[in-house]
């Protein structure tokens, strides 16, 4: 049955399939390889896409030992690239958004398919880059009736060339375009796909008759490609080293004069100091085994119910989170403060004197490395994440300054006052309580401290076993009349016809997924002016009705940050030996009576549109990991099911690991500062993405759809995303007369939500899904008034 299917295929698309039956062409397998280097080195020119490191991974998974330098299609002029191939023995042309026929999309694409005589080198092309290989040789190129993106489908081959031995193939697809070969008498179909009635057959995989030129349509990179991905490449090597060998094609000796234009092999560590950096300071430790007090009993105990002061809780309400962390501050904590449009300068806050710090030109990263080198410490409990360390949150816009977007400045609105951009303290006494064990865990960094750790401990043992000590989680009731909370949700016509200008980006090629979001703004108003919302309430009325792993309680520099976010961005253990793990999620299924976890299973697990939503933003992630840490990377979770409170939740969990030699007390922050804005709260190819969203969302997101979480004196950390949260902007003088008497006491919260938009989405079923989300937090406001 399969020779029937590929003889009909043949006839269907000339030179596409060749019938089981042909001979193949001939392989000139010489191991004696005296034409070329004795180590392979590839060049990978990457079209800004975000699968790129992935297939770089692959090329050395593939092809044990060999080198890899990446570089982008606009870097270089082509008249300045060609005698540098020289020195290549292949070029990989990754994938990328966008169209082969634009040129800026494609850059020296567009001729580095013309290179001829002793310029010619072979070259394999995936996805973008077997589009430009077919644009270039006269295939025509056209959109797909039905997109593939995170689609997997089956790969139909004869067993020859790039698919000698390979068997069966189940690829991921990216793509909206397709290759059709009418007109085109150099090229010749190696594999298709058969989408039936949506799409056909469609062209999966190409090489040139004459040239040493091999490209497939699919992602051979991607996770859920099984048995296209490294067999392909070591194939394309195979056939590579053949035509080298035939033609005599010397590859030159490497150059460091090569090296200043292409740039190192991947991958590039440099930036990260490898100095070895000795522990300045000692950890403290008072544990206490047997309290029988609670997270908010304890903050109560220290003072959190007063509003006029900073404040930090990351909060593990709910599995999979473990560790509670509770910072202690008062007037020496040191505050930072940096906001994107004051570029070089960032505001530090010791003992309540705020300076203005430049750093020149170093970034903002570079800084907070700096500030924390001779901050390490060590001594502490070796269970317990933190030790002490930086506190806060990051926005949405730090990410996307990073990527080197192209977004216009865009200013919130009048009403809405500027939040900074990083906000974060310098914890160096805390509380840890691991949920687990119940033990609770004083700790500070300061010298000759044992005084206040012993005083923490008397108060909260005393607060534990004197009856009715503990106070009630409740928060304080206020008569309906005296609160009036108005909400301004989206507009819903205007977010779904959004949701169809971003399918238009989808179809035309320009990104995968689009995470659409859109604010609603929250008023409470207190008309008898005999006290504002509290906060802290408003936050023990969320953590009751959604407990979530990642929940937090901010109050700092004049913002306040309410959260209870199910989603860890990223964490990594302490060197050595570090760890960084990510755990996205994608796909959200109200929960109900009759919602059960097979119901939930069914109704995520069973979506191919859900299934697609978390694939993208899983190789979205490896591609971020694989560029700081290097080869290893491994997928521990796919599209498992998460039960919380109100949801259940699709969920990946991704982890890389450096090699030892490369693993330091930095490695962590800088997979940190390389892998924001959260690809969750983006969409892939990522810098594409957030160009399109800043065209489809209306102003800055700020706070929301960032970070927030730690770096630990000792190394680790740990961030979630900026999601199910609420914020406000409170001046500290704000906060003092909060609980004065006064007319028409008022506070704005802001609150965002949004969801993953795919070629697939349903613009009224996204409507919904957003309100789920907003939902989860709004009745909060209606439950603390009351």
């Amino acid at each position: 049955m399969l020779s029937l299917f590929l003889l009909c295929v043949a006839n269907l698309l000339p030179r596409c399939l060749v019938h089981p039956s042909s001979s193949p062409l001939p392989f000139h397998r010489s191991s004696q390889m005296g034409t070329q280097s004795e180590v392979p080195r590839f060049l990978l020119i990457d079209s800004y896409d975000s699968f790129t490191h992935n297939l770089a991974a692959l090329c050395r998974r593939a092809i044990p030992g060999c080198i890899v330098h990446i570089i982008r299609n606009d870097d270089i002029p082509l008249d300045q690239l060609t005698p540098l191939l020289r020195h290549f023995s292949a070029v990989i042309v990754g994938p990328g958004p966008g169209s082969p026929g634009h040129d800026a999309d494609v850059g020296v694409l567009r001729d580095i398919w013309k290179m001829a005589g002793d310029d010619l080198i072979p070259i394999f092309g995936v996805c973008l880059g077997l589009q430009s290989m077919a644009l270039a040789f006269g295939a025509t190129i056209h959109r797909l009736n039905v997109v593939k993106h995170g689609q997997i489908s089956r790969i139909y081959h004869d067993d020859n060339e790039l698919y000698e031995g390979v068997g069966d193939v189940h690829a991921v697809r990216y793509h909206s375009l397709h290759v059709m070969l009418d007109g085109s008498k150099d090229l010749e179909c190696l594999a298709s796909a058969d989408d039936g009635k949506e799409n056909g057959l469609v062209v999966m995989a190409l090489k040139h008759n004459i040239r040493p030129f091999w490209a497939v349509q699919y992602h051979p990179e991607s996770v859920r490609t099984s048995g296209g991905g490294e067999d392909v490449l070591r194939n394309f090597w195979r056939l590579a080293q053949n035509w080298t060998a035939s033609r005599h094609r010397q590859v030159r000796p490497w150059d460091a004069d090569v090296e200043v234009t292409i740039g190192k092999p991947w991958p590039n560590l440099q930036r990260l100091s490898h100095t070895s950096i000795t522990p300045h300071l000692t950890v403290a430790t008072h544990v206490l085994e047997h309290i029988k007090l609670t997270i908010p009993d304890i903050c109560e105990a220290i003072g959190v119910a007063s509003e006029d002061s900073d404040f930090v809780l990351l909060d593990s309400v709910a599995q999979p989170g473990r560790f509670s962390i509770i910072g202690c501050l008062d007037q020496s904590s040191t505050r930072i403060a940096y906001q994107l449009d004051e570029h070089d300068v960032v505001k530090v806050t010791r003992h309540g004197r705020t300076t203005a710090e430049q750093f020149g030109s170093q970034d903002i990263w570079t800084w907070l490395a700096d500030f924390m080198r001779p901050r390490r410490a060590a001594g502490g409990e070796e269970s317990i994440p933190f030790w002490g360390g930086l506190v806060g949150y990051m926005s949405y816009e730090v990410g996307v300054a990073n990527l080197g977007a192209v977004t216009p400045h865009r200013t919130p609105p009048l009403a809405s006052p500027k939040h900074s951009d990083i906000n974060l303290v310098y914890v160096d006494r805390s509380i840890v309580m691991d949920a687990m064990t119940g033990k609770v865990y004083l700790q500070t960094l300061r010298e000759h401290d044992h005084s206040w750790l012993e005083a923490l401990a008397v108060l909260l043992e005393f607060r534990s076993f004197s009856p009715g000590s503990q106070r009630s989680h409740a928060p304080r009731a206020k008569p309906a009349s005296q609160m009036k909370v108005s909400v301004l949700l989206p507009d819903k016509d205007t977010y779904t016809s959004r949701i169809r200008r971003a399918q238009e980006y989808l179809f035309a090629g320009d990104s995968y997924e689009l995470c659409l979001t859109a604010p609603s703004r929250i008023s409470v108003n207190n008309s008898s002016g005999n006290g504002r919302l509290s906060s802290w309430d408003l936050y023990k009325t969320l953590r009751r009705r959604n407990p979530a792993p990642h929940a937090a309680y901010l109050r700092l520099n004049s913002s306040i940050l309410v959260s209870s976010s199910p989603e860890r961005f990223l964490s990594y253990s302490r060197p050595h030996g570090t760890v960084c793990q990510l755990r996205p999620i994608k796909g959200t299924v109200r929960k109900g009576p009759s919602v059960t976890r097979a119901v939930a299973e069914e109704a995520l697990v069973g979506s191919p549109k859900e299934v697609a939503e978390n694939l993208m933003i899983v190789d979205l992630i490896r591609h971020d990991l694989h560029g700081v840490v290097g080869d290893n990377v491994v997928v521990k979770q796919f599209c498992g099911i998460e039960e919380y409170e109100t949801v259940w939740q699709l969920v990946s969990v991704i982890e890389g690991q450096a090699a030892s030699e490369n693993d330091h007390y930095e490695m962590g922050w800088e997979v940190l500062r390389r892998s924001l804005p959260p690809g969750s709260m983006t969409g892939a190819p990522k810098k594409r993405s957030v160009e399109i969203l800043h065209t489809l969302e209306d102003e800055p997101r700020g706070i929301y759809s960032g970070v927030f979480g730690y770096w630990d004196v000792g190394g680790g950390g740990d961030w979630a995303v900026t999601i199910r949260t609420c914020f406000k902007y409170d001046a500290r003088d704000q906060r003092q007369d909060s609980h004065q008497s006064g007319p028409d006491l008022h506070d704005e919260w802001m609150l965002g939500a949004g969801g993953a938009i795919t070629a697939l989405s349903d613009p009224e079923a996204e409507w919904e899904e957003m309100m789920v989300k907003v939902e989860s937090v709004l009745q909060a406001f209606q439950d603390v008034r009351t």
